[in-house]
């Protein structure tokens, strides 16, 4: 899923109890290793990304440098986020809330990315299970996505502006 769907998806959800950047921050934080390799490939200008995310352009990314792949496995992963959050609960446990957004990405993401693109390891490092979904960039995906957000946003207004 896109970056900015994951960031309304969190506020959405888990930033409507105050701490709202915070549940943006976890609910994008997944994506923060491409993120880093895209701001330094737009900067040295050896990326071209007009067109969207498609097969093609994710190519001029090649050779994916190592740490890339790791991050993108650490921070897509069940383990990984729940660990952090458990160990989070005993130290300040106030923060807890909007850090679920990390997992919620973690659950947009896994049926919607391919084999592909960079498929999301649920529970990696203990298994390498994956599942080869529809890309997110799909007409059948996107558009709900963007409803649903939509519904989201005017179901939160209509709730707290009664």
């Amino acid at each position: 899923m896109d970056t900015l769907s994951h960031a309304l998806w969190s506020k959405g959800v888990f930033g409507y109890r105050g701490g709202g950047k915070l549940a943006v921050f976890f609910g994008v934080f997944p994506d923060i290793s491409f993120g880093a390799l895209f701001s330094i490939k737009i900067i040295s200008g050896t990326l071209d990304y007009s067109g969207g995310p498609t097969l093609e352009n994710l190519k001029q990314l090649e050779p994916i440098p190592s740490w890339v792949l790791y991050m993108d496995n650490y921070t897509n992963s069940f383990v990984i986020s729940f660990a952090v959050i458990g160990i989070t609960y005993f130290i300040k446990s106030e923060l807890i809330w909007p850090m679920f957004a990390w997992p919620f990405h973690i659950v947009l993401d896994f049926a919607f990315h391919t084999k592909d693109l960079f498929p999301i390891q649920l529970f990696w490092p203990i298994s390498s299970f994956f599942i080869d979904g529809i890309s997110w960039s799909h007409p059948l995906i996107w558009y709900p996505n963007f409803a649903g957000i939509l519904i989201l946003f005017l179901w939160r207004y209509k709730i707290i502006f009664k």
